[in-house]
């Protein structure tokens, strides 16, 4: 007799399916029932088991995919935040400010500027950068430093006078 080991639970499968359908289109507006017709459950049982198997709900895995997909045209687009607003989703301008800031912790705009000085943009200047030994030195204490040009110094005295 040939046992055929099963192939994985198929309701996580259809889950997964309406997880990726929600992370998908992210400017189109999709109804529960859509995406729970996907699931081929209820609507509320749907919601239900979407917790269970992904530890958030349906709303707060869509606005998590918007989020992520808003950071990277914030990081490498050069589209105003108004641009970026419309182009994942969200229908107000203060709407989205207010999500990103609570979610990130930073406005979209400020989220843009400490990101681009980590990330070179194309068609910008990368910012003046200095080798990690000189910043460094910058947590050295004075003495350190000054100790280390004594003793060059007292050598090169000495060597002069011997010389």
């Amino acid at each position: 007799m040939i046992v055929v080991p099963p192939r994985g639970n198929s309701a996580v499968r259809r889950l997964g399916r309406a997880r990726d359908t929600l992370c998908q289109a992210l400017d189109q507006k999709l109804t529960l029932d859509q995406v729970a017709r996907e699931a081929a459950l209820a609507p509320s049982q749907f919601i239900r088991a979407f917790k269970a198997v992904f530890g958030q709900t349906p709303h707060q895995v869509r606005i998590d995919a918007r989020l992520d997909l808003a950071k990277r045209l914030l990081i490498t687009d050069s589209m105003p935040v108004t641009d970026v607003c419309a182009a994942v989703g969200f229908a107000s301008l203060g709407t989205f400010s207010h999500v990103f800031t609570r979610r990130i912790g930073s406005s979209p705009s400020a989220f843009r500027r400490e990101a681009r000085t980590l990330v070179q943009v194309p068609g910008m200047l990368p910012l003046k950068l200095y080798p990690g030994c000189f910043t460094l030195m910058a947590y050295w204490p004075p003495s350190a430093i000054f100790e280390k040009r004594a003793a060059a110094g007292s050598v090169r005295l000495h060597l002069q006078i011997n010389t």
